[in-house]
């Protein structure tokens, strides 16, 4: 066999085992959680699905506020648990309305979970967390908040909004690795998982996961793949070193930059900017205009715009999450835009758009 040489992804060696601890006090520091942080061995839909079975039982009933095919889906792992759902759907695209939430509880009958997406990178919208969460702790509901595509790009602060389950993937906003997620979770979600007999022996077991902690934070079940958290402690370097607060607020400064370049553009953003995500903007289609044609053109630019999902597949969206949260992207993101519609025979005034951008990055 010939010599292909040294490469780094060979012979890896184990993660410390006592830094899994560290790793999962770090992830609390940025969620503002003195609550049990786990770490999940894969992409936060794994995650997310583990605290649905385990809290999905017969005789729980939950309210399941839907933007997304995340939400979609998390319904349907708590009923496939034999849990009673309710699905609020948002119309297609856009936030769900805090007043049909307060309606939804006002109506019954009791809810023990509440489950809500914070922002959603399908659409490019983010949901009124702070007021859903609100109607919840008013009425004792234990809620789920699926922060994926909020973390790191929006303020989230577990404690103070009282959120008793988070889930986050580093791979969004604090541009680490995909392959490893966690949760945060509160006494009161505790409480009610483990109440009447938890699922047990399961990759989706949250019950299983606290072993790790009441075992004292050591080794972790399973065989943990060392690449993914070596990568997640370097990601969390970065965002240290950059202050979370920096973080999000270049965040905020690339979506508002987005925003202002668009309309300068003569293309407005599909949602205001107080319904906006952080992470993606989206923009609505002229008239006779289909998504895959434009992102082709920009395609040819070089640059990777995407259509929405789901119910928001009639959109654009432009990404400016991560490393991509600077002004070289949004520029490029928003002129690339401008020449596929010129392409497509329509309107767009590019020089306005670059200097718009270009304010927005010198206040």
């Amino acid at each position: 066999m010939s010599d292909l040489g040294w490469n780094p992804l060979h012979g890896v060696p184990s993660y410390p085992a006592e830094r899994y601890a560290v790793l999962a006090d770090r992830i609390g520091g940025i969620l503002r959680s003195r609550g049990d942080i786990v770490l999940v061995q894969a992409e936060a839909v794994v995650a997310l699905e583990a605290a649905a079975v385990s809290l999905a039982r017969p005789g729980l009933s939950a309210l399941n506020l839907v933007t997304s095919p995340y939400g979609d889906w998390f319904g349907q792992w708590l009923r496939r648990g034999g849990a009673t759902v309710r699905n609020l759907v948002a119309e297609p695209g856009l936030p769900v309305e805090i007043d049909a939430v307060a309606k939804a509880l006002d109506a019954g009958p009791h809810v023990d979970v509440l489950a809500v997406v914070h922002a959603e990178s399908a659409s490019g919208i983010l949901n009124p967390l702070p007021e859903i969460l609100t109607l919840a702790r008013a009425r004792g509901i234990v809620t789920v908040v699926d922060a994926v595509a909020s973390v790191g790009g929006h303020q989230l602060e577990v404690d103070d909004l009282g959120i008793d389950i988070a889930v986050i993937g580093p791979q969004k906003a604090l541009g680490g690795p995909a392959g490893v997620s966690a949760l945060s979770i509160s006494q009161r979600a505790w409480d009610l998982i483990l109440k009447d007999g938890a699922p047990r022996d399961s990759i989706l077991s949250l019950a299983d996961l606290k072993r790790w902690i009441d075992d004292g934070r050591r080794v972790l079940p399973g065989t943990p793949a060392p690449l993914e958290f070596f990568a997640l402690a370097a990601a969390l370097d970065r965002v240290e070193a950059e202050g979370l607060e920096n973080v999000i607020g270049r965040h905020a400064q690339a979506a508002s930059a987005t925003r202002a370049g668009l309309a300068a553009l003569g293309a407005g953003s599909w949602v205001p900017a107080a319904k906006a995500s952080n992470l993606v903007t989206a923009v609505r289609m002229p008239e006779g205009l289909a998504p895959a044609a434009l992102i082709a053109s920009a395609g040819c630019l070089g640059v990777e715009l995407a259509a929405g999902t789901g119910a928001a597949a009639h959109l654009v969206r432009l990404n400016h999450t991560g490393p991509r949260a600077a002004f070289q992207t949004v520029l490029s993101n928003v002129v690339a835009y401008g020449a596929a519609l010129r392409q497509a025979g329509r309107a767009a005034d590019i020089a306005a758009a670059a200097e718009a951008i270009a304010a927005a990055y010198s206040r």
